[in-house]
Formats: C-alpha cells, structure tokens, sequence
C-alpha cells in the first residue's frame, strides 16, 4: 500500500461481508430490476399494439406495427440510456453519486406511470406520446448503469467486490423473469375475463376492446419497484471514497463509514490535504496523463461493451422465428390478442429461466474466484464457437428435425454472454478509474455498449433480410440473410475476445491500486503485476 492510503478506505476493502453490503446490493440491484423490467417489457406487448391500432380489414394476418413505428417503439428507449448513461455518468462525479441517484429513480417512475397514460386521436399520435415517454424513461435508467456500478464498488470490499457489482446486474435476469410472469397472470386474467375468438374466426372481435388496458398495465407496473426503494436510497450515505477523494471532506467519510461499518475512524483530515497538493492526483479526462495511464483501459471497456451488445442484442433476430420453430408461439391468426401477449410472455420467460438468470449467477458465483478476465475471454471465445457452429452449417440447423438442437445452441451462446462479458463489461469500468472520474468512464463505456445494443437491434434487423426481395419482411429491404449476418456476428465476437486484452485484472486489489491515486509514482509501477503493465500505458 502507498503512503496515501487512507484508513477510512482500507476499512471498507478489508471490511468482512456485513448486512450493508446486503443492503447495497438489493437497493442498487432493485433499480436494475426496474430498468430490466421496462426495457423488455416493450417487447412482450408490441404484436399487440400492433392489433389495437393498426387493424386492416379483410387482412389475412393481424395487425402489426410498421417497420419505423417498431423501430421507434423499441429502440427510442436506448437513444434515452445513451444519453442517460453519459449525462448522469458526468453528474454523479460532479455533484456526488447519492444526490444524482435519487433523480434517475424518480425520472424512471415518473416515464413508467406517463408510458402507460400514453394518448391521441389518432394511433400515430399515440406511438408518438409512448415513444417520447419511453425516451425519458430509457435516460433515467441510463444514469442507473455509472451510478449503481460505481457505488457498489465503492462500497464493496476487494476480496469479493467483483460479486457484488456482478450480483446488482444480476438482478437484471430477474427484472425480465419478472416483466414475463407478470405478464403471464394479466393477460391470463384477462383473457378469462374477456372472451374473444381467434383472428381467423373474427378479425374484428379477436381484439377486445379491454385489451387497450393490457398493455398499458404491464407498462406501469415497472414504476412499483423503483418507488419502493426510493426511501432506501435516500438513505444511503455518499460513498466514503466520493467523500474523501472528490469532495475532500475528511469529516464526513470517517463519520459516514464509522456508522455502516460500526468502527470508530480516525477522520484523516492532513492525508487529504496532502493528496490535494500532489499534482500527480489531479489530471482531468482529456489530459495526457489521463491518455498515458487509463486510455487503453477506456479503449478497452469501450470496445469489449460496444461488440459484446452487437451481438448481445441481435438475439431479437432469431427469436421470433426459434419460438414458432419449437411451438412456443403458434400463428398469429391462430390466437386473439391476449392470448398472443400470454404465449410470448411464457417463450420470454423460459428463456430467461433457462439462460438468462442461471448465466448472471454463475458470473456472481465465479468473478472473483477464477477473475473477470478470464471470465470474459471465455465468454467471448464461446460465443465465437456457438455463432459460427449456427452460421456455417445453417441450412442444417433449417429442417424441423434439427430445429431443437439449434435451440441448445442458441441458448447456449446467451448463456456464455451472461457468464462472460455481459457481466464483465458491467463490472470492470467501476473499478479500474479514479475516484473523480469513475462515473464519467462507467458512463462512457456504458453509453459505448447502448450504442451497440442499436446497431444489433436495429442494423442486423435490415441486414438479416432475405436476399431475395419476395421473401423480406413486410416493409423491409433486402439483406444479406440470417447466414451472413451469423458469420457478421461470429467475427464480432472473435474481435470482444481480441478487445479483452487490452482490460487489465481487478481481481483481489484496492480500487486505489488500480486507479494509481493516493500512491507514489514509484510504488505504483512496483505493485502492478506484469499482466496489467501490458494494457497501462499508451506512449505520448
């Protein structure tokens, strides 16, 4: 350890795991929750609002949103985390993590309530109303991505930080089982309630008039758990690390952490003052001692969150068509409305119980055992495998009789980003920055992922078009087939598992001794293990 160490910090990394680091994790993860839950949940009721509000008479098939209102409906969110993500990113290292948490929550409850109200004369005036909603929505969670990160990890011990920053995205998982089983139970409710016969027997009649209700209640309903821990939040005292290093207010950490850890601390006001004068602490995000020490590290989160969500996010791809394959979801016309809302919530489900919630877990069960990169190399490496296996002999995987093996496999690669760099890159940017910038660059490589969450949810929806023009979906040019985009995808992961190599080990080390603050320039090149002096420096 440098001379600057606090012993206000060095108490919360040698800290033994208490109840407040329970606590942490369910009033941060609870926000993850939320955050899963609102952006999945859309994807469970757009075939409906597709059959509510763009009905042709005498169609053979129901309803459907055209291609630009669904890109819209679900892609506006993303634009908001982006923004979100790097906005409250910056925020929380200029006015303290606590102040700016208690605003992204509120903003998530206010759009979830005001996305569910969504209204106009006309539907175009309804999307309108949802997609602007939907907007603010996406920028409050976006803030919880830096924010939650960077709490936990500053909250954390070292010996299992990587657990519990992994344990609070976890809760993701359970956010999009819980969107599903909620679903489940309304449209069941409903469907009991208000009977209606299938498209094909009654165009018309096949949507009840109720069904309006439906959506908008499973839109709503994601603002409960973001309430409910607003109290707890505003509870929270500002992590000692924020206190100390960036607001400079000895006092205040050591009274703050002498409460949470129950030990009495020295407030160390003259190390403070000491690490205030040393010059080598106060270099800013665009200066070239932040470009010698962390811009391959910055890179690096960049890039591994940014190829990981390409590939992450095209999964909708294949969805549609996996679940019509294994019978989960019959035709369309086969159903009326809330049934069809009830089969999709229960394919959603499955697969989030199946590989979704187990992959997260076995991360959180793993980091901090075998380490985050290790984690995230083999991750990468698998998605790689399992992608190509899908894309080389894709014709195979086409004849029914194949169909469930091509199941396995795709789940199997969802498996391997959740245990992988799904996690990884959530993790990582919270701790190797620091303490003044480590919600920018969590923001930063945040936003970097949102980005390539778009492009896969978006620019491999137009590129996996057929070639041939007959055969595209309604509205859509022609692309490059879902073989070619497989291959796309394969690379994509073979260049997340190159990127990795660039992310030094966090694991087992102070988060002062990854970032280099409150240290001697000497000793801080002496207590860095070769593997991470590979990925330090960038000449100037």
């Amino acid at each position: 350890m440098g001379k600057g160490q606090l012993e206000v910090l060095n108490a919360l990394d040698v800290a033994k795991t208490q109840w407040y680091h329970f606590t942490a994790i369910i009033v941060a993860g609870m926000g993850f929750f939320t955050d899963a839950y609102d952006l999945f949940c859309i994807s469970l009721v757009t075939k409906l609002l597709g059959r509510i509000y763009y009905h042709v008479d005498g169609a053979e098939k129901p309803g459907s949103l055209p291609p630009n209102v669904s890109a819209a409906v679900n892609g506006v969110a993303f634009c908001g985390t982006l923004a979100g993500q790097l906005f409250f990113g910056w925020l929380g290292d200029k006015l303290g993590r606590k102040k700016v948490y208690g605003m992204t929550l509120m903003l998530m409850v206010i759009c979830s309530i005001a996305s569910g109200l969504s209204f106009g004369k006309s539907p175009k005036g309804v999307m309108a109303t949802l997609c602007f909603f939907r907007f603010w929505l996406g920028f409050g969670i976006g803030g919880d991505y830096p924010l939650s990160a960077t709490i936990m990890s500053e909250y954390a011990n070292k010996k299992t930080r990587g657990a519990f920053i992994a344990a609070v995205f976890a809760m993701q998982g359970f956010g999009i089982l819980a969107g599903g089983i909620f679903a489940l139970i309304v449209s069941s409710a409903f469907n009991a309630a208000f009977k209606a016969p299938a498209y094909e027997d009654d165009p018309i009649a096949s949507t009840a008039p109720q069904a309006d209700y439906l959506w908008r209640i499973i839109v709503m309903v994601g603002a409960l758990p973001a309430a409910l821990t607003y109290y707890w939040r505003m509870k929270m005292p500002e992590t000692a690390r924020y206190t100390a290093l960036v607001a400079k207010n000895a006092k205040q950490a050591a009274s703050d952490m002498s409460k949470v850890l129950q030990v009495e601390l020295e407030a160390e006001e003259q190390k403070i003052q000491e690490l205030d004068r040393d010059k080598g602490n106060g270099y800013g995000l665009f200066s070239k001692e932040f470009l010698r020490r962390h811009g391959l590290h910055l890179l690096g989160t960049t890039s591994t969150w940014f190829l990981l969500d390409i590939a992450f996010y095209s999964q909708n791809l294949f969805q549609k068509d996996i679940f019509s394959a294994v019978g989960w979801i019959p035709p369309a016309k086969t159903m009326n409305a809330i049934q069809e809302v009830y089969k999709i919530a229960r394919a959603q489900t499955l697969i989030a119980l199946c590989s979704t919630v187990p992959g997260y877990w076995f991360t959180v069960a793993f980091i901090d055992k075998i380490g985050r990169f290790a984690i995230q190399m083999m991750g990468f490496f698998f998605m790689t495998v399992f992608m190509f296996a899908l894309a080389i002999p894709y014709d195979h995987w086409t004849h029914k009789s194949n169909r469930l093996g091509f199941v396995i496999m795709y789940s199997l690669t969802f498996f391997f980003a959740n245990f992988g760099p799904n996690a990884t890159t959530f993790v990582v940017p919270a701790e190797i920055f620091p303490a003044r910038l480590r919600s920018t660059c969590h923001g930063i490589s945040a936003a970097s992922g949102k980005l390539g969450a778009i492009v896969g949810a978006f620019g491999f929806l137009y590129l996996a078009q057929n070639k041939d023009k007959t055969k595209t979906d309604a509205g859509y040019p022609p692309g490059i087939g879902v073989k070619n985009s497989l291959i796309v995808l394969g690379v994509v992961n073979l260049l997340g598992l190159l990127f990795t190599f660039l992310v030094p080990e966090s694991k087992g080390k102070s988060l002062e001794e990854m970032s280099g603050e409150n240290q001697d320039e000497g000793a801080q090149d002496m207590e860095r293990d070769p593997s991470s002096n590979n990925s330090r420096t960038v000449p100037v």
